[in-house]
């Protein structure tokens, strides 16, 4: 495993800094006591590892109270409990074209099970909205707009804080995805308007899997997802009213939480501005050598344009999970083929028939890694011209 090249960071960041492997494994020696469930000083502890995290992640997406931050398994887990929790029979909701089936999924059950309104915004082929549209689409009945930060399909960066602002002169509450830019691109959820934040702790923020948050506005209620423990107002019937403790029923993940500070710690200390710097620029290089190369083609926004570390590609006469396999199996190295969980998109770029081939630059990606992706596709390629 130490020769391959991992260029699918889009789906988890791979390898991971010492320092959060460290921590992780220092939780498990030290204070692997339930935090929140006991005065003794493992679990306090604990408990003061989770606070800690709490305080990095408010600190890098510019939340005033880290208790508005509660941490989920997943990004998935998060859009969950802000969409379940917050949208109400008769509301409206808007949503894009590009979002991922943790969107579309629970916002296409709720008009089901409870007949919620729903309207996609359509994108154009590089994943860009025009927000005309969605000016047109406010309803009186609007309740929330649900998108993504940038398309983990395209890399498109969509206009968060221009819909913000949108959403605020109209009373429409806005929830962000960001899985595929929170430790990539700045975010500031107060400058912009955004209400409800979901985040990975696994991709960008550099920490273990089945680790992620979501920032809710103190001014936004949330019906919880799950019910039951927390170690607080264990008298009452009720599930607590008090934030975190509200959304975060049963033990938390202290283990995988004390390795997710650590990421957050490392992006603040290179800054999202740096290391976005970093991607965009290897991301630029190969984009252009594969437009080179003859029967490829590069889907998303064009060269030169700002978006995330993430470079979709079609090789003409080939099936996007062969290509994947060839270069896993032949050249070692790890892409993702096919849907992307993101159907909508696919759609919206005409590549709902074939999928394509995904490639995902992440910080510790090196340009000799850029490099063999592109001599591998031009071997590829010249295979199937």
């Amino acid at each position: 495993m130490k020769d391959i090249i991992y260029l699918d960071h889009a789906a988890s960041s791979w390898p991971k800094p010492p320092a959060i492997m460290e921590a992780m494994t220092r939780c498990m020696n030290e204070y692997a006591a339930n935090p929140g469930r006991g005065s003794h000083q493992m679990a306090v502890q604990a408990s003061r590892a989770l606070f800690e995290t709490r305080k990095n992640a408010a600190k890098l997406f510019g939340v005033k109270n880290p208790n508005d931050i509660s941490f989920a398994l997943n990004t998935t887990h998060a859009l969950n409990q802000a969409i379940k929790g917050f949208v109400r029979e008769g509301q409206h909701v808007i949503c894009t074209s590009v979002e991922h089936n943790s969107v579309r999924r629970p916002l296409e059950y709720l008009r089901e099970k409870i007949g919620i309104e729903l309207t996609y915004i359509k994108s154009n082929v590089q994943g860009e909205l025009d927000l005309k549209d969605l000016e047109k689409a406010f309803r009186s009945n609007t309740s929330l707009v649900v998108m993504n930060h940038s398309s983990n399909l395209l890399g498109t960066i969509l206009p968060v804080a221009e819909v913000g602002e949108m959403c605020r002169a109209r009373g429409v509450k806005l929830l962000v995805d960001a899985a595929q830019s929170a430790g990539v691109l700045p975010i500031h959820v107060e400058d912009m308007n955004i209400d409800m934040l979901a985040f990975p702790g696994h991709k960008g923020l550099l920490g273990p899997q089945g680790t992620g948050g979501l920032y809710v506005h103190s001014n936004v209620e949330l019906e919880p997802l799950l019910h039951g423990g927390t170690g607080s107002q264990s008298e009452s019937i009720e599930q607590p009213t008090v934030r975190p403790d509200r959304f975060e029923a049963g033990t938390q993940n202290t283990v995988g939480i004390a390795g997710l500070n650590e990421g957050i710690k490392f992006v603040l200390s290179k800054t999202v501005e740096e290391i976005h710097k970093k991607e965009w620029k290897q991301t630029q290089h190969l984009m252009e050598a594969l437009m080179g190369i003859e029967g490829v083609t590069v889907l998303g926004p064009a060269l030169g344009q700002n978006k995330t570390g993430i470079v979709s590609f079609l090789i003409r006469h080939t099936d996007s999970s062969e290509v994947a396999f060839i270069l896993d199996q032949s050249f070692q190295i790890a892409v993702r083929a096919g849907y992307h969980c993101t159907p909508l998109a696919h759609e919206a770029v005409g590549t709902l028939a074939t999928g394509a081939v995904r490639a995902s630059i992440g910080y510790f990606t090196k340009d000799e890694e850029v490099e063999a992706l592109v001599d591998a596709v031009k071997e590829i390629s010249s295979q199937y011209a």
